[in-house]
């Protein structure tokens, strides 16, 4: 049976995370300052995102809840012992230089359009609904997307295949009918491929290739291979 439906990831597949959250905390430290453990800038926008991608697999693993890895990330990364308030409203400052750098990759409206009206679209993500609802709508394609599975609220992350199943039964479709699109390797691609879907790396940074995945390098090669062979067959790298 074909391919009916491409399941998206969000953050740094069809939405630029790590652009916007490096602009937000450059423009967040030149107002609020460079903590003590950094000796420039860069350095500590590179110690951030070392931070935020090990407490967002606290989250995945089940040891702590969204807030919570906020608060954490932010203790560690200015060294320092703080409320749960205190943390917040220093996050807060850095919410609003990264939300006013919020932007979709170039490719990700083009893509969408030329899908329809041949796949239904959805969304699983390791964040939240309410997080990912606003975004999605902020950026202007919420619409886009008849389902959104979220693992903060159903209690399973990616690459565990529940979480996967869980999106393909809000489609009411089997797993092989859905074909999954993210940008890291294991956690996207091959947990879905795990779970019975096809899985689709999304490697934007040039970080492969993975013989063992199919591989697209930008999203404007997407639909000619679902057009292709709706089942791909053996492992492809296009770019």
């Amino acid at each position: 049976m074909p391919i009916r439906a491409v399941l998206w990831d969000i953050d740094d597949t069809i939405f630029d995370y790590a652009g916007a959250d490096r602009t937000g905390m450059r423009q967040h430290l030149g107002l609020a300052g460079l903590p003590e453990a950094y000796a420039s800038v860069d350095e500590a926008l590179d110690g951030w995102k070392a931070i935020t991608d090990r407490h967002w697999a606290r989250v995945a693993a089940g040891e702590t809840d969204f807030l919570g890895q906020r608060r954490d990330r932010v203790r560690e990364f200015l060294s320092r012992v703080m409320t749960d308030a205190e943390a917040d409203d220093w996050f807060a400052g850095h919410v609003t230089h990264y939300e006013a750098a919020w932007a979709l990759f170039p490719d990700v409206l083009p893509v969408l359009d030329r899908l329809v009206p041949d796949y239904r679209h959805a969304i699983l993500s390791n964040s939240s609904t309410d997080h990912q609802h606003r975004k999605l709508t902020m950026l202007g394609v919420r619409d886009r997307f008849e389902a959104m599975v979220c693992a903060v609220e159903l209690g399973i992350s990616k690459p565990e295949a529940g979480a996967f199943h869980a999106a393909c039964e809000a489609l009411a479709l089997e797993p092989h009918e859905v074909a999954y699109v993210g940008d890291e390797p294991d956690i996207d691609a091959s947990g879905a491929v795990a779970a019975g879907l096809t899985g689709i790396w999304l490697d934007r940074r040039g970080r492969g290739p993975r013989a063992d995945l199919v591989t697209i390098t930008g999203l404007d090669q997407l639909p000619g291979l679902l057009a292709g062979d709706t089942r791909f067959g053996a492992p492809d790298t296009f770019g």
